[in-house]
C-alpha cells in the first residue's frame, strides 16, 4: 500500500500571496538602501550599525558632526595617504589591490584587504563589522551606488564623519576632542597621520598614547602625504 506524504503544496491562492511577499521584500532590500544613500548625498548621519553593536558591546557613544571645511586639510590627506592612494581614480574599487589580494589567497596566503574609502564608507553606513563572504558581497553592491550618487567630497566627508577611531570614538571631531583636545580644523599634520595610523586597529591603538608601531606608520602617512600631488584633485577641487 502507498503511503501519501503528510506534505502538501500550498493553495494556488496562499502560494501567490508568498510569492508576492517575497517580491516586496527583495524590493525593500534592493531599494532601501539606494533610498538612504539619496538622503545621506545632503543629509548628516549621526549613527550608525556599528555605532550600535559597540554600544551593545558596552563602549560608549562620542560623535559629533562636522562639515568639510570644519577638518583640517591635513586629515583628508592622511587618510588618503593611509587608506587608498587611488581615492580620486577609481569608482570604489581599487581593481589592481583586489587581483594582487585575490592571488596572495590562492597562494595560500591570508589577504590583507583590498578595501577602499568608499567600500569603508558602505560598510560603516550599512554593515556590521567583519570578513564574512556575504557581508562583502553586499558591500560590493552598495559601493557603485554611493560612488554614483555622492561627490568624492562627499564620500570623505561622511567616510571621516563615521569611522571608528578609538573605543566608543566616532568621526574626527570626537577623535580630535577626546585625543588632543581640539576641534578638527586646527589638527596639525603630525596629529592627522596619527589619527589615519590607528584605523585598521582603533580599538587596540592609541592616537594620544601611540606605540612604536603606530608612531613608524604615522611617518610613512607622512612622507606619504608628501607624494601624492595630483591625486587629491578630487578632495580640494571646486
Amino acid at each position: 500500500m502507498v503511503q501519501r506524504s503528510s506534505s502538501r503544496a500550498l493553495p494556488p491562492g496562499r502560494r501567490s500571496r508568498t510569492t508576492g511577499w517575497l517580491k516586496r521584500i527583495l524590493l525593500v532590500l534592493l531599494f532601501c538602501p539606494l533610498v538612504l544613500i539619496a538622503i545621506g548625498r545632503f543629509m548628516p548621519i549621526f549613527i550608525t550599525p556599528l555605532m550600535v553593536i559597540r554600544l551593545a558591546e558596552g563602549y560608549g557613544l562620542r560623535h559629533d558632526w562636522v562639515g568639510q571645511g570644519e577638518i583640517a586639510p591635513e586629515l583628508a590627506e592622511a587618510v588618503i595617504a593611509s587608506e587608498d592612494n587611488l581615492f580620486c581614480r577609481h569608482f570604489g574599487f581599487d581593481t589592481a589591490a583586489t587581483r594582487a589580494q585575490i592571488s596572495a589567497w590562492l597562494d595560500g596566503e591570508r589577504p590583507r584587504g583590498a578595501s577602499t574609502i568608499t567600500m569603508q564608507t558602505a560598510k560603516n553606513l550599512f554593515l556590521w563589522p567583519g570578513r564574512d563572504p556575504v557581508r562583502k558581497l553586499l558591500e560590493a553592491w552598495l559601493t557603485p551606488q554611493i560612488e554614483l550618487l555622492w561627490s568624492k567630497k562627499r564620500i570623505l566627508e561622511v567616510y571621516l564623519n563615521s569611522v571608528e577611531f578609538g573605543p566608543g570614538i566616532y568621526g574626527v571631531q570626537a577623535a580630535a576632542r577626546a585625543f588632543f583636545a581640539k576641534d578638527a580644523a586646527h589638527l596639525t599634520r603630525g596629529e592627522a597621520s596619527r589619527l589615519a595610523a590607528v584605523l585598521p586597529a582603533p580599538l587596540e591603538w592609541s592616537a594620544a598614547r601611540p606605540n612604536g608601531y603606530v608612531r613608524q606608520r604615522a611617518a610613512r602617512i607622512r612622507d606619504r602625504m608628501t607624494q601624492l600631488g595630483g591625486y587629491l584633485d578630487c578632495v580640494w577641487r571646486n
